[in-house]
């Protein structure tokens, strides 16, 4: 048997026990999530294109306070930690609402333009197994180009709110509009009297890759559209980070160095670089390159969060559920702990079940740590848990 033959079947069926133990543990969140399936068959929407469950608690579940409250050893006067790294960040960056870009990941716009500045970067795939990614940006002010830029898929959306985030995008999916729609809904459109103000185009590429945005630009979309600047008063974040001056080892989980997917377009990976303590990223059959550095883009904490999913017709247009729950993988320093996501019911902002934020816990129902830094969400079809690559 060769050597990757090996590799892959004790993957598979170390996947197999950690997930037969989470999915006992989530098995009651699936219920009622508005995606159906029979056996035999691919799972199939109901009308609600985007499904959505009551508010639920998890096991054990423990109650999430923010980190400024929390720890304040080391920071100096004015810091906070930062909600999206957890590293320090003057108060004026960290209170104000951070933007969420959806980025073209096809391969004629690579390579990106300053995504190495995003703290937060989210990958889905989109119809024709393609992929797109959505990156979170606090400190952006002196940024003239990140992109290009894409249009919306309504997925994206619920993602981006639990961040508190104003959503930068050109165009989207007929399935989007009425969620893009909702007062509590903050968004940059291309196609909107503000696209002019907040993008551009280059004459390096052909449209529709060559659409971008600068910071000015977005504030002055900002300013037009009357959005809030700053976090509404009870926003305490997403993440649990460590604190400052410690890291998250994953001591007892699996040495995992590698970790692909199975993104069939792009055909990502990351590697984990001992001596960055980090994980480059690569797609396209090399390293992600981001164009404002020229240099690959690294990242401190990457997750794999598996969602169920739905094909909403024949152009292949995607549903996912992001708000009932699954299953994690959780990588850092070259290590992988399993556990499981949930939207925390407890901390819905003006009873919006929308707003409340994803939160990962071990499987024993304990909220995990994660290590301050930068942060790779890769949301996977859990239908595709079997064809995931990772090892060590």
């Amino acid at each position: 048997m060769d050597s990757l033959k090996k590799t892959r079947i004790w993957t598979y069926s170390v996947i197999g026990l950690f997930f037969v133990a989470a999915l006992v543990i989530i098995a009651w969140a699936f219920a009622g999530t508005g995606v159906t399936e029979q056996p035999g068959q691919e799972a199939q929407a109901d009308p609600t294109p985007v499904p959505v469950a009551e508010p639920t608690k998890a096991p054990e579940q423990v109650d999430t306070v923010s980190q400024n409250e929390t720890d304040e050893d080391g920071l100096e006067e004015g810091q906070m930690r930062s909600y999206l790294s957890g590293l320090p960040v003057s108060k004026e960056i960290g209170n104000r609402r951070p933007i969420a870009v959806m980025l073209n990941n096809l391969k004629p716009a690579q390579p990106m333009c300053s995504i190495s500045r995003a703290d937060v970067v989210y990958e889905y795939v989109v119809e024709g197994a393609i992929t797109r990614l959505m990156a979170l940006f606090e400190d952006y002010k002196d940024l003239d180009k990140i992109g290009s830029v894409r249009s919306c898929r309504e997925y994206f959306v619920y993602t981006m709110l639990e961040f508190d985030a104003i959503y930068c995008h050109y165009g989207q999916a007929t399935y989007a509009v009425e969620l893009l729609e909702r007062d509590y809904v903050d968004n940059l459109n291309g196609l909107g009297k503000e696209g002019d103000t907040v993008y551009y185009r280059t004459t390096d590429r052909k449209a529709p890759h060559n659409a971008y945005a600068s910071a000015a630009g977005i504030d002055a979309g900002i300013d037009m559209m009357g959005y809030r600047r700053d976090h509404y008063e009870d926003y305490n974040g997403k993440f649990k980070f460590c604190d400052l001056d410690k890291e998250v080892t994953n001591e007892s989980g699996m040495k995992i160095t590698y970790m692909a997917p199975n993104y069939k377009i792009n055909k990502p990976w990351f590697e984990y670089d001992e001596s960055r303590k980090q994980y480059g990223r690569f797609q396209y059959d090399g390293p992600q390159i981001d164009e404002l550095t020229g240099e690959q883009i690294y990242f401190d904490n990457v997750i794999f969060q598996y969602n169920k999913w739905a094909q909403l017709d024949e152009k292949d247009y995607l549903a996912f559920d992001c708000h009932s729950g699954g299953v994690i993988q959780y990588f850092t320093h070259g290590r992988m702990v399993p556990g499981i996501w949930l939207r925390d019911g407890q901390h819905a902002h003006d009873g919006n079940y929308d707003l409340c934020p994803i939160r990962y816990y071990d499987l024993e129902g304990n909220e995990l740590e994660i290590n301050n830094g930068k942060t790779f969400i890769c949301v996977i079809q859990d239908t595709d848990i079997e064809n995931v690559t990772i090892r060590e």
